[in-house]
């Protein structure tokens, strides 16, 4: 079972030295469910990442009707894999309309997270962030599967 992103965020309180929070991040990854081959296809695979990123959606609804939006995710480097897991964490299981009010740049601040990653990954995140309120806003149009 995925850490909830306030377990997350509580875990980061406890480590000040960068390199634990690199391994935190890590071992987050590790708690993501595997991918099928077939979830494992070009149609999730996450343009704009330097590493290879799938995120494979599924769309239902909530007791109102509205489209909510669940994820799994996976990535071929350790890293990636953990904040695709802080991604999952913040946005998976969520009404399309929550996705689009929520502010991830908010919990990348409280980790800290910014300001340690290279210019590659702060691109491949924000690609991961960019696809996922991409399929909020196609849910809510009815366009998403």
């Amino acid at each position: 079972m995925a850490s909830s992103i306030e377990d997350i965020l509580e875990g980061f309180e406890f480590l000040d030295d960068w390199e634990d929070r690199y391994r935190y991040v890590i071992e987050l990854g590790r708690e993501l469910e595997p991918l099928s081959d077939e979830e494992r296809s070009d149609a999730n695979k996450v343009q704009g990442c330097v590493s290879q990123v799938w995120l494979a959606l599924s769309v239902g609804t909530n007791s109102d009707g509205k489209p909510v939006l669940t994820y799994k995710g996976d990535s071929d480097a350790h890293i990636v894999r953990g904040l695709v897991a802080i991604v999952l964490a913040k946005y998976s299981g969520k009404d399309a309309q929550t996705i689009l009010d929520e502010d991830i740049e908010e919990t990348f601040n409280q980790i800290g997270l910014r300001e340690h990653l290279t210019p590659q990954r702060s691109n491949g995140l924000a690609s991961m962030v960019q696809r996922i309120k991409s399929d909020a806003v196609k849910a809510i149009s009815g366009e998403a599967a």
